[in-house]
């Protein structure tokens, strides 16, 4: 992994976006003929991976995955480690770019545009596509400034006092940190850390937030928070979380992927479905604990 994957997406970014709202990445609908009618048919669907295959060198990591992720709800990725779950979560906004072994093939589509595409700015995509990490990593710096400093450094427009308090409510912190907002993000605990993170991600207003592991580093009380957090969050944003913890994915999550050795999907489904009457054997084996 890069060193820099253990940074919130705006550390990647290196300056501020001269992007305007009207330029994002999807800044265009199509709205004639035939694709305008496919268009709305999946208007739903946020996410969608084609034939993905990944490679670190030589080392396949990742093996035709297709699945379409659905906006607005909550995607879990189990399965033991070295599967590639990890690797496909950071395909969806090309943090896979910063290790220079990588290349990815196959089509990630973003509400139908290909992530992968030439005109595609990745610094543009990770504005839309947050992330969160397993590690909480709050910047040196106060609390207001680890929430505010992604809207500045993209130069984007609001009041800020009220978007950093939009933010850190939507992380479920401010009642914790409102009169202490000068104090500095690495005196808060590890699950208020991790919120802060949470509030940093969606300070910039992505469509979509990705969780690789964002609770194992917690105490039981802390990851109860952040769970709540999860589900409160999928009301606003499409959440795509990575997780070892099973128990985790079946309580939180509406739709669960599950990956096998060897970057194979095996199996994508309604999360109950998935842990009540799996289609796979090798499913049903690695839920029950026959192996992983």
């Amino acid at each position: 992994m890069s060193q820099n994957e253990n940074t919130t997406t705006t550390t990647d970014e290196g300056g501020t976006d001269p992007q305007t709202d009207d330029e994002k990445l999807i800044s265009t609908d199509v709205t004639t003929g035939e694709e305008s009618a496919r268009a709305a048919a999946t208007s739903r669907t946020m996410v969608e991976a084609r034939g993905v295959d990944v490679y670190y060198g030589d080392l396949q990591a990742l093996d035709d995955v297709s699945l379409e992720i659905p906006e607005g709800k909550v995607t879990a990725m189990i399965g033991p480690s070295g599967c590639g779950k990890s690797t496909f979560l950071r395909c969806i906004n090309r943090m896979n770019d910063l290790v220079d072994s990588a290349r990815v093939e196959g089509d990630l589509l973003l509400k139908g545009k290909n992530v992968y595409d030439d005109d595609v700015d990745p610094v543009a995509l990770r504005r839309q596509v947050g992330m969160v990490f397993q590690e909480p990593n709050p910047f040196p710096k106060s609390i207001y400034d680890n929430v505010a400093y992604g809207r500045r450094i993209q130069g984007l427009e609001g009041d800020m006092d009220e978007e950093v308090e939009k933010a850190l409510r939507r992380a479920a912190l401010w009642d914790e940190v409102n009169d202490q907002l000068d104090k500095s993000g690495l005196d808060l605990s590890g699950g208020q850390q991790q919120r802060l993170c949470i509030a940093r991600a969606i300070a910039v207003d992505p469509e979509v937030i990705l969780m690789d592991e964002p609770a194992s580093a917690l105490d039981p009380i802390a990851t109860s928070k952040i769970e709540d957090l999860i589900e409160e969050l999928a009301e606003d944003y499409t959440v795509v979380i990575v997780t070892h913890n099973m128990q985790q994915a079946a309580r939180i999550s509406d739709q669960t992927a599950v990956f096998l050795t060897g970057g194979e999907l095996v199996e994508f489904d309604d999360t109950q479905k998935i842990f009540e009457n799996p289609e796979h054997d090798r499913v049903e084996d690695y839920i029950t604990g026959k192996f992983g």
